[in-house]
């Protein structure tokens, strides 16, 4: 099979968009890449970024998988998804680890807030979502409403009013895992003291 072939299947197994990583590591140089961008062979979306030269638009849930992998859907995103929230955010709120800060400053022209976790508390709450077809990692609802509490003054207060109400009146609210996530974040008390009361509305 001729690199060229090659080339085009190692996008179309990545889902659209391939990296230059991916097509280093099938033995297909940088160099290679360039020349075949400039031969329009594919076409570079951004920088380490390539597509096919079709007219197909690469949606901002595919791109985001591929540019941020490790990144996790949260606050003002999440909210949005789990329907506590009305407000379309204009860009994607994503929690990543400290020490992403180089690959977040590669992520040009996306509109992203990057909101930077402690590596202890990464993980807590983290599950799967569809978006437009496509899965991307993001936090459960009551990891979502912990870290409302957590960035409680980086969100507009109707937000955060209109999100634990909310949840308090979701039918899929697990308040064990609430209670499990707020103690782990250290902030069981600022958590229950408001639910108590709108659980008992």
């Amino acid at each position: 099979m001729e690199k060229k072939q090659i080339v085009r299947d190692i996008i179309v197994s990545n889902g659209g968009i391939a990296s230059t990583a991916d097509f280093v590591a099938e033995d297909i140089s940088r160099y290679e890449v360039a020349s075949y961008c400039k031969d329009g062979v594919v076409k570079r979306i951004r920088r380490g970024f390539y597509k096919l030269p079709d007219d197909n638009p690469i949606s901002e849930e595919k791109l985001l998988k591929a540019i941020l992998p490790q990144g996790i859907i949260c606050i003002e995103s999440a909210l949005f998804y789990y329907k506590y929230s009305d407000f379309v955010p204009r860009q994607w709120s994503i929690a990543v680890p400290r020490t992403a800060t180089r690959a977040v400053n590669r992520v040009v022209e996306f509109p992203m807030k990057a909101y930077y976790v402690q590596k202890e508390f990464l993980d807590i709450g983290r599950t799967t979502g569809n978006f437009n077809g496509v899965t991307l990692p993001i936090y459960d609802r009551e990891r979502t409403i912990c870290d409302c509490f957590k960035y409680r003054t980086k969100l507009d207060r109707e937000i955060f009013i209109k999100a634990v109400n909310a949840y308090a009146s979701d039918k899929s609210k697990n308040l064990a895992n609430l209670s499990i996530y707020a103690r782990k974040m250290g902030i069981y008390t600022k958590v229950f003291n408001l639910m108590e009361v709108l659980l008992n509305e």
